[in-house]
Protein backbone atom coordinates (compact mmCIF):
# COMPACT_ATOMS: atom_id res chain seq x y z
CA UNK A 1 0.00 0.00 0.00
CA UNK A 2 1.18 3.71 -0.65
CA UNK A 3 1.84 5.31 1.98
CA UNK A 4 -0.41 8.19 0.90
CA UNK A 5 -2.94 5.67 0.87
CA UNK A 6 -2.52 4.63 4.82
CA UNK A 7 -2.35 8.61 6.05
CA UNK A 8 -5.95 8.43 4.03
CA UNK A 9 -6.93 4.91 5.86
CA UNK A 10 -5.67 6.49 8.81
CA UNK A 11 -7.59 9.57 8.70
CA UNK A 12 -10.92 7.49 8.25
CA UNK A 13 -10.30 5.65 11.06
CA UNK A 14 -9.93 8.88 13.19
CA UNK A 15 -12.82 10.25 11.64
CA UNK A 16 -15.06 7.14 12.26
CA UNK A 17 -14.04 6.88 16.08
CA UNK A 18 -15.02 10.39 16.36
CA UNK A 19 -18.56 9.72 14.91
CA UNK A 20 -18.68 6.53 17.05
CA UNK A 21 -17.69 9.30 20.08
CA UNK A 22 -20.50 11.61 19.06
CA UNK A 23 -23.29 9.24 18.74
CA UNK A 24 -21.85 7.67 22.24
CA UNK A 25 -25.13 7.83 24.75
CA UNK A 26 -27.21 9.65 22.07
CA UNK A 27 -30.30 8.18 20.58
CA UNK A 28 -31.74 8.82 16.87
CA UNK A 29 -33.86 11.86 18.01
CA UNK A 30 -31.39 13.81 18.86
CA UNK A 31 -30.29 15.02 16.07
CA UNK A 32 -33.42 16.83 15.27
CA UNK A 33 -33.16 18.39 18.58
CA UNK A 34 -29.21 19.29 19.06
CA UNK A 35 -27.83 21.00 16.22
CA UNK A 36 -24.35 20.53 17.24
CA UNK A 37 -24.76 17.05 17.16
CA UNK A 38 -26.02 16.70 13.59
CA UNK A 39 -23.09 19.76 12.28
CA UNK A 40 -20.66 17.28 14.29
CA UNK A 41 -21.75 14.15 12.59
CA UNK A 42 -22.25 15.84 9.09
CA UNK A 43 -18.60 16.77 9.44
CA UNK A 44 -16.96 14.00 10.75
CA UNK A 45 -18.53 11.99 7.79
CA UNK A 46 -17.75 14.69 5.29
CA UNK A 47 -14.07 14.07 6.92
CA UNK A 48 -14.20 10.38 6.08
CA UNK A 49 -15.52 10.66 3.31
CA UNK A 50 -13.20 13.36 1.57
CA UNK A 51 -10.42 10.81 2.87
CA UNK A 52 -11.44 7.96 1.13
CA UNK A 53 -11.92 10.04 -2.04
CA UNK A 54 -8.18 10.21 -2.14
CA UNK A 55 -7.61 6.67 -1.67
CA UNK A 56 -5.64 5.05 -4.94
CA UNK A 57 -7.52 2.73 -7.09
CA UNK A 58 -5.00 -0.01 -6.53
CA UNK A 59 -5.66 0.37 -2.97
CA UNK A 60 -9.62 0.49 -3.15
CA UNK A 61 -9.52 -2.45 -5.45
CA UNK A 62 -7.47 -4.80 -2.26
CA UNK A 63 -10.42 -4.16 -0.55
CA UNK A 64 -13.85 -4.81 -1.97
CA UNK A 65 -15.57 -5.26 1.19
CA UNK A 66 -15.66 -1.42 1.55
CA UNK A 67 -17.86 0.62 -0.33
CA UNK A 68 -15.92 3.49 -1.69
CA UNK A 69 -18.17 4.66 -3.82
CA UNK A 70 -21.03 4.67 -1.34
CA UNK A 71 -18.66 6.86 0.73
CA UNK A 72 -17.48 9.15 -1.36
CA UNK A 73 -20.73 9.57 -2.47
CA UNK A 74 -22.29 10.24 1.32
CA UNK A 75 -19.27 12.76 1.07
CA UNK A 76 -20.72 14.48 -1.61
CA UNK A 77 -24.33 14.84 -0.75
CA UNK A 78 -23.14 16.03 2.81
CA UNK A 79 -21.28 18.98 1.01
CA UNK A 80 -23.51 19.97 -1.95
CA UNK A 81 -26.98 18.69 -0.86
CA UNK A 82 -26.77 20.32 3.21
CA UNK A 83 -30.15 21.66 2.77
CA UNK A 84 -31.61 17.96 2.17
CA UNK A 85 -30.38 15.78 4.56
CA UNK A 86 -32.45 12.94 5.98
CA UNK A 87 -31.33 12.69 9.06
CA UNK A 88 -32.81 9.16 9.64
CA UNK A 89 -29.96 7.99 7.27
CA UNK A 90 -27.35 10.21 8.91
CA UNK A 91 -28.03 8.59 12.07
CA UNK A 92 -28.22 4.83 10.51
CA UNK A 93 -24.54 5.20 8.56
CA UNK A 94 -22.99 7.16 12.05
CA UNK A 95 -24.61 4.16 14.57
CA UNK A 96 -24.71 0.99 11.91
CA UNK A 97 -22.34 1.20 8.66
CA UNK A 98 -19.24 3.34 10.49
CA UNK A 99 -19.49 0.87 13.20
CA UNK A 100 -19.83 -1.68 10.59
CA UNK A 101 -16.43 -0.30 8.58
CA UNK A 102 -13.68 0.12 11.26
CA UNK A 103 -12.34 -3.28 12.12
CA UNK A 104 -12.10 -3.80 7.88
CA UNK A 105 -10.01 -0.28 7.59
CA UNK A 106 -7.99 -1.12 10.89
CA UNK A 107 -7.21 -4.27 8.89
CA UNK A 108 -6.21 -2.83 5.98
CA UNK A 109 -3.38 -0.72 8.12
CA UNK A 110 -2.44 -4.14 10.13
CA UNK A 111 -0.18 -5.51 6.78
Amino acid sequence: MRPEDRTRILHMIEAAETVQEFVGNRARGDLDSDRILLFALMRAIEVLGEAAAKVSPETRAMTKDIPWARIVSMRNRLIHAYFDIDHTILWKTATEEIPALLPILREMIRD
